[in-house]
């Protein structure tokens, strides 16, 4: 069946949780320069579901890697809750992503020696919170992601759709009004991806952005606004008819 879609537009009056306007990023000087991102302006907004599509060195992952804070543009703005943070050190920058952001990444980066609920605590270390508190927390995330059972286990003792679960589960602790997710089913088998999937599109609601980028067309049509990449440009930017 074909998809219905539409030049994405937004709600008036609603403010932007993250905003790239006119952004560059530009690597290397001369002859070797690559523009990995040119003149790019993209809005993401409360309650927006999107994945982040085009082939490879098409400028998506460093698209993703601007909107969370993780790097820092050539030229142009990037705006976060209303926070501009172009030009914002280090420290200011993790800040903000601490704040606002939650990563799912490929690779599910836990700690090999903490169990499923000492993983997803590290996200709550630097938050004034008591160790209880933390617990109480983490345990209440990875019921979420349906890993309650599984907490006293190592990574090692999970499957790899277990262990991205827990990933999720710590990206969500804190939380997050925005969740960024690199290929998030990359690394699973259908079946695991599937699952991963499921919980991604649940977590819509009305406050919370979540945006994906991924070479799967399966896990690209998941999400209702689809952004597509060329050259370091946004070629399309649809939203499906629901």
């Amino acid at each position: 069946m074909t998809m219905l879609a539409e030049p994405h537009s937004e709600q008036v009056g609603v403010e932007p949780l993250l905003e790239l306007d006119t952004v560059s990023r530009v690597y290397g000087t001369g002859d070797a320069t690559v523009y990995a991102l040119r003149d790019v302006s993209l809005r993401i907004m409360p309650g927006d579901f999107v994945s982040i599509v085009g082939p490879s060195g098409s400028g998506k992952s460093t698209m993703l890697g601007l909107l969370g804070c993780l790097d820092i543009p050539t030229s142009g703005t990037i705006i976060v809750g209303g926070k501009t943070v172009t030009g914002l050190d280090d420290a200011e920058r993790t800040e903000v992503r601490g704040r606002t952001i939650g990563f799912v990444f490929q690779q599910f980066h836990l700690i090999p020696h903490l169990d499923a609920v000492g993983n997803v605590e590290t996200a709550l270390l630097y938050r004034g919170l008591s160790r209880a508190e933390r617990r109480l927390r983490a345990m209440n995330a990875l019921e979420s992601v349906g890993l309650g059972l599984r907490q006293d286990h190592r990574p090692v003792q999970l499957s790899g759709g277990e262990q991205q679960r827990v990933a999720l589960a710590r990206a969500l602790v804190t939380e997050p009004k925005i969740l960024l997710a690199d290929e998030p089913t990359g690394a699973l088998d259908s079946q695991n991806a599937e699952k991963v999937m499921e919980l991604l599109t649940n977590l819509q609601s009305p406050e919370r952005a979540v945006v994906i980028v991924t070479h799967a067309a399966d896990v690209a049509d998941a999400a209702y606004r689809k952004v597509s990449m060329r050259d370091g440009r946004i070629v399309s930017d649809v939203t499906r008819v629901r």
